[in-house]
């Protein structure tokens, strides 16, 4: 295996907020990569920084009566406390309000503008006449201007869901000042991206962005790429733009360059190449793990940027989806909108870490955390199946046989059959399919347990002519725990720290192959508690927040805009239809399905078309009646079941070949299913 020079990013969190459990999805999953290609022996680093500039940071810097420097430095020492006491590991964490990324901003914009890439426009804009500032569309309330709700964003409407230009906003008003805004001209900054489609089109396709990405950028494509408004007209939290003394970059200017930026800092502190990683003909690898709401700015922008200004591109851009809890969007008047903190007062770390790492596959699909099944998994699997394996030999090893293991290994079979395991379960740590690795190991960990079952050494040790049998079977259960634990590492690192400390070995892929015998132990200490369901219920309340209604209007989740499953649930239920028989059952073939493609039907208010993987090639037309539940756009990718046997309908739109499965009464309250983590398309659902 040949060393490999590798940089991992994740999204820079933004400075005006804390952790929450929606983010550490994503620093967990990169965390995972990051320590599984550094166990690997690879030259690896993963970086990341805060974004510390904008409007919002500056506005609430000035409500706090402090500076914005002030403001980041605080959050950086709180997100970074958060973060490392989730285990996530960076090799260095950094600020885009940093001297380099102030340098690297500069020179990459030099380098565009000297190109031709960066075009001069004046617009006209809303401005708030109090506040004397140009004012962003999420600062701008007022009607609709399609169906006249109010108290509307200045960019989209929640309740009819259209979209518009904070300029065609009916009644606008100021979030800041409550003034009503005027339009008014400036000169503003445009980088030319429409000059790089041919190149964006080929590397979208290249292998470097997942497949559900590809496709979601072909509909970009095919609108037509416009000029990126990169500008911002002082009063700004951010940097100059050279040359100018009133005008800031855009924060996403400055942001993924953020990327560049930290790394060049630890590179400056460990002596690292700089250009061996970022230079047009590096052979290093680099990758970009992001939320899919930010697919846009990595996909197009960033790659476009970098190429007009002499940089090269990353290999990959890896998306994920969001986080829900117990079905819906995270709610902070449910409790459910968890910040990192909070969970830290009262669950342990790890239990999260698994759990994320049980239903992370390479998909871009939203991933639920159902508090009950989190309990029940962490508790069955890492409790009850791998700490059980340790637990259940090692006091014998301590008590009988003078802490050491035996000399022999009598059960290689077995145990070739772990080692075999290891090269699999790397290759779907490297494909970030977690999931599959989880279950693999999992699949182990019941084998050691049934092996144990079956020798039973609790009762072998009562009989003095078995004791050496009784030695070499506890010995081998602490060495098949010794694997699980080396394969578990990249996810459970506490955990693997205290089991290296009991077993007074460290694990590795250079030697997790060779089995520890005649080698002395530790006695053996708890490596981990069951979660205890009163704690996740007191985490719960403590996330709880009294909002004033017009808060919850703020709330990731309003009623208008996507009511949960538990309110569906409340109204009156819908009568269990008439009895039937398994054979009638049986005759409804249900297959599991991939959204590969979804579009509105024009002149049909309900209908959404979609294009269903179902395996072996094949794929099925199906208009559904969702398109007042779901935008289009969220559902490629996703995973669904559809009755694959139904009789085809033609319809004046097509022909639909099927039907998925949905619950709800209707309109807005619609819930298509999803399979778990790790069903494929084609697959039978039984």
């Amino acid at each position: 295996m040949s060393k490999r020079q590798i940089l991992i990013t994740s999204a820079l969190p933004y400075a005006n907020g804390p952790i929450h459990l929606g983010h550490l999805l994503e620093y967990i999953q990169t965390d995972i990569w990051s320590r599984f290609q550094k166990s690997r022996g690879h030259e690896c680093y993963y970086v990341c920084a805060d974004d510390a500039h904008g409007t919002p940071i500056m506005l609430k810097a000035q409500q706090q009566g402090i500076s914005p420097e002030q403001m980041i430095a605080q959050t950086s020492i709180e997100h970074q406390a958060d973060f490392s006491d989730f285990a996530i590991l960076f090799d260095h964490y950094h600020s885009t309000h940093s001297d380099e990324n102030r340098e690297l901003a500069s020179l990459i914009y030099q380098r565009l503008d000297a190109a031709g890439h960066i075009k001069r426009k004046t617009i006209s804009q809303l401005f708030d006449p109090e506040k004397q500032m140009f004012l962003p569309d999420r600062f701008i309330k007022g009607d609709c201007p399609k169906c006249g709700a109010e108290d509307q964003n200045g960019d989209s409407c929640d309740v009819c869901g259209a979209t518009y230009t904070p300029t065609d906003v009916k009644n606008p008003r100021s979030v800041i000042s409550g003034a009503t805004p005027v339009l008014k001209d400036s000169e503003h900054y445009f980088f030319d991206l429409p000059a790089f489609e041919d190149m964006l089109k080929a590397w979208t396709r290249s292998g470097s962005l997942q497949e559900e990405m590809a496709n979601k950028l072909q509909e970009w494509f095919t609108d037509g790429l416009h000029m990126w408004d990169i500008s911002r007209d002082a009063p700004y939290f951010g940097f100059e733009i050279p040359g100018t003394t009133d005008k800031f970059f855009y924060v996403w200017l400055d942001a993924p360059i953020g990327y560049l930026a930290s790394f060049k800092a630890l590179c400056q502190m460990q002596d690292i190449d700089f250009e061996r990683y970022w230079a047009p003909d590096s052979t290093a690898e680099v990758y970009h793990f992001i939320g899919k709401d930010i697919i846009y700015f990595h996909s197009l922008f960033w790659p476009a940027m970098l190429e007009g200004a002499g940089f090269r591109k990353p290999n990959a851009v890896y998306a994920h989806g969001f986080v829900t809890v117990n079905g819906a969007k995270m709610s902070k008047s449910k409790g459910t909108f968890i910040k990192a903190r909070t969970y830290l007062e009262h669950l342990h770390p790890e239990y999260l870490r698994y759990y994320f790492a049980t239903k992370l596959t390479p998909a871009i699909t939203d991933m639920d955390l159902n508090l009950d099944d989190f309990v029940q998994k962490v508790n069955a699997d890492l409790v009850g199946k791998v700490v059980n394996i340790a637990s259940r030999c090692a006091g014998f090893i301590t008590k009988r046989f003078d802490s050491t293991l035996s000399a022999t290994v009598t059960e290689t079979a077995l145990l070739a059959e772990f080692t075999a395991a290891g090269e699999s379960i790397a290759s779907h740590y490297e494909k970030r399919d977690y999931a599959r690795a989880v279950r693999d190991i999992m699949a182990l960990a019941d084998k050691a347990n049934q092996y144990i079952d079956a020798k039973a050494p609790w009762v072998l040790v009562k009989d003095e002519q078995k004791q050496q049998e009784a030695h070499d079977v506890c010995s081998m259960g602490l060495n098949l725990f010794r694997v699980l634990m080396h394969y578990l590492s990249p996810i459970l690192p506490m955990m693997t720290h205290d089991a290296q400390n009991f077993l007074q070995d460290e694990f590795g892929w250079q030697n997790y192959q060779q089995p520890l015998t005649n080698h002395r132990i530790e006695p053996f200490k708890a490596l981990m508690q069951r979660v205890d369901p009163a704690k996740v219920s007191a985490m719960l309340e403590a996330s709880k927040e009294n909002l004033l209604p017009q808060q919850q209007n703020n709330e990731t989740l309003t009623a208008k805009a996507a009511p949960t499953a538990e309110a569906s649930v409340a109204k009156e239920r819908e009568a269990i239809a008439d009895t039937i028989s398994i054979d009638d059952f049986a005759k409804i073939d249900l297959r599991v399905a991939r959204i590969v493609h979804a579009e509105p039907v024009e002149k049909a208010d309900k209908l959404i078309r979609l294009e269903l993987d179902i395996g072996a090639g094949e794929t099925r037309q199906v208009f559904a009646g969702i398109k007042a539940a779901y935008e289009p756009a969220d559902l490629i990718g996703r995973y669904t079941v559809m009755v694959a046997n139904l009789a085809p309908r033609k319809m004046r739109f097509g022909l639909s070949e099927g039907m998925v499965l949905a619950a709800g009464p209707g309109g807005s309250e619609l819930f298509i299913l999803s399979p778990d983590s790790g069903a494929t398309a084609g697959m039978r659902v039984k």
